[in-house]
């Protein structure tokens, strides 16, 4: 790692599925990393099972690429993936730290978005220079001059000044692997991405930090290996860092001294061990049990730490228990109030934008995140490592200013088939929305406008269901407002079983004609277990086990010809977004079900008759 390699720190930013790690795996692919006959898997860079199945950027990642160039010079390029969804901002906002430029992607058909616009303009309040890539330039609804035009216009809404107005475009297709600096070349295809490298040498600025002066590293993301534990990835922002060297760690708690274990440089999709990190490099270093992110490293003589990265509060939380169910222990590992406690601290380590406090009982914990997606991963993580556990429906965090109660309040962008943009107007006004602004966008309809995030919570099921499962939702957050009177937003009752075995056929028959079923034959259920959706807006307690009774007649029935209609399969998500005040989910590692939170028929009924007393007794 000579001092005097050339280096580039970028930054790629975009939303979600405009084709920022696509993109990666062509520079990847072009740079020569791989041996002959060697393939690069798709997405190489969305290395976690989650996002491949959710086809989306969950965690922010970093690779370096060293492109030669036909003069014999190299280049190292220090890319980082970043997430497009917002809820996951907390990612972006303390890897940024580690760019000196950004690459902006933008689709070539959908233009700039909510999430485009939060991390722009986080990039740009840190003095980050972009470089624009209209990526998808080979879709058939293409408007490539409107898009660049369009992001124009946003970075003067932002406040960007004439050097950041003065951005480079290069046309892209990640898939294909090409990026231009004009759509129109005939040999675009065979031009690979040499125009996108020349740009970042051009136009992206190369780290001025210091290599004579004192040690001084900032960790902004965390790693972990099961045999040598903890590991710490920065930037090196002054001095230089060698593997067993004495240290400084300055985190929240005050300064610890320490020694850095092996330093790791990274090189291509890996890691290898170097003997010492320049100024300007990002690298990592085994060894820091102690560290965590926004800690700064520093030499021992030098006790002047970075100032931390501020990351934005978060929006919603729920209250996660021990799962008390009939079915406890039957399908997990970890159960207990400690393992889950446990397993909620050590997310707390890496995931920056997460919140965990004490719950109104010893076995619960109010976790706060930044969106029903962010709650939802780590939710869907913690089941897959065999964790059982019941959530409550998520509710907006309530912040108090001057004395008000403040909620928080979405930018929401909703693209749809025109023939459903008034359904789709409709349900944003229902849920307490506020229309900006209706446009057509090629063949599609864009609807953009303001809503508190309360309403968010089953919007995006609803949309889907009144545009044929068409509309397209995005949102980001927007600002504080005082806190409106909650209003009711589930229109149906649920049915809520009595009794505890395997549903039947013939009782399940009878039931759906009446309402939508989550069970199926043979699923297990128990009392207190929500198994339908009641075609009317009160409860409903049923009996879903109740088999048909047998005689000694023989008879021939029709029934062998009925065809039972198929259950909705609620997955965890949606489940999140179905659930009532009174209702929870209750999250395996082999099911998703929702629940009542008291169990019992006479309970719920002896809690109904207290919750009227109270309301009497306070309006007397």
């Amino acid at each position: 790692m000579s001092q005097n390699r050339q280096i580039r720190n970028v930054a790629i930013i975009a939303h979600v599925d405009h084709g920022k790690t696509t993109l990666v795996d062509a520079i990847l692919a072009q740079s020569g990393i791989l041996r002959d006959g060697a393939e690069l898997e798709d997405c190489v860079l969305d290395s976690n099972p989650l996002e491949r199945e959710r086809g989306i950027t969950i965690l922010s990642k970093n690779c370096a690429v060293d492109w030669r160039f036909d003069d014999g010079e190299t280049l190292r390029i220090n890319v980082i993936d970043t997430p497009g969804h917002a809820d996951f901002g907390g990612e972006v906002e303390r890897v940024l730290r580690m760019a000196d430029g950004v690459l902006l992607l933008v689709d070539a058909a959908e233009g700039p978005m909510p999430q485009t616009r939060f991390v722009l303009g986080k990039a740009l309040s840190i003095g980050l220079r972009p470089i624009v890539v209209v990526n998808k330039c080979d879709k058939p609804d293409a408007r490539i001059e409107a898009v660049v035009d369009a992001v124009f216009d946003l970075l003067v809404d932002l406040g960007a000044d004439d050097e950041a107005l003065d951005f480079p475009v290069l046309y892209a297709s990640g898939r294909d692997g090409w990026a231009v600096e004009d759509p129109q070349d005939a040999d675009r295809a065979e031009a690979g991405v040499g125009a996108l490298v020349n740009t970042i040498r051009d136009r992206i600025p190369a780290p001025t930090d210091p290599h004579d002066g004192p040690l001084c590293m900032q960790i902004s993301s965390l790693d972990r290996n099961d045999f040598v534990g903890r590991i710490v990835i920065g930037r090196v922002s002054g001095g230089e860092l060698r593997s067993g060297m004495s240290i400084m760690v300055h985190g929240e708690d005050g300064p610890v001294q320490a020694r850095t274990g092996r330093v790791l440089g990274f090189e291509g999709l890996g890691r290898r061990e170097v003997e010492r990190i320049g100024a300007g490099d990002l690298c990592a270093i085994e060894g820091l049990e102690m560290a965590g992110i926004g800690d700064t490293i520093t030499s021992p003589e030098h006790d002047a730490p970075l100032p931390r990265v501020a990351v934005d509060e978060p929006t919603l939380h729920m209250l996660f228990r021990v799962n008390d169910g009939p079915l406890a222990g039957r399908e997990g590992r970890f159960v207990t109030s400690r393992q889950i406690r446990d397993r909620l601290q050590r997310e707390l380590e890496a995931n920056v934008a997460l919140r965990v406090e004490p719950g109104p009982s010893a076995e619960s914990f109010r976790v706060s995140g930044r969106g029903l997606l962010h709650l939802g991963v780590l939710l869907e993580q913690m089941r897959r490592e065999g964790y059982e556990v019941v959530v409550g429906r998520p509710e907006v965090v309530v912040r108090e200013i001057d004395g008000v109660a403040n909620e928080p309040w979405e930018r929401l962008t909703v693209d749809t088939p025109p023939d459903a943009a008034g359904a789709v107007i409709e349900q944003v006004g229902a849920r307490g929305g506020e229309i900006v602004s209706v446009d057509p966008v090629g063949t599609r309809t864009r609807i953009e406008g303001l809503i508190p995030a309360r309403g968010l919570i089953g919007l995006r099921t609803r949309l889907l269901n009144a545009s044929g499962g068409e509309a397209i939702l995005h949102h980001t957050f927007e600002t504080w407002r005082p806190a409106a009177p909650a209003r009711r937003e589930r229109a149906n009752g649920v049915m809520v079983s009595t009794d505890a075995g395997q549903a039947k056929t013939h009782s399940l028959l009878s039931l759906s004609e009446r309402a939508v079923m989550f069970v199926e034959p043979g699923d297990v259920v128990y009392e207190g277990m929500i198994v339908g959706e009641n075609s009317r807006d009160n409860d409903l307690d049923v009996n879903p086990t109740r088999a048909k009774a047998f005689s000694n007649v023989r008879e021939s029935t029709k029934e062998a010809t009925v065809v039972l209609k198929a259950a909705r399969r609620m997955g965890l998500e949606m489940a999140l977004e179905y659930i009532a005040d009174d209702e929870a989910v209750e999250v395996t590692p082999e099911a998703v079900r929702m629940r009542k939170i008291v169990l019992t028929e006479v309970e719920r009924r002896r809690e109904a008759r207290r919750r009227k007393q109270r309301e009497a007794g306070i309006e007397a």
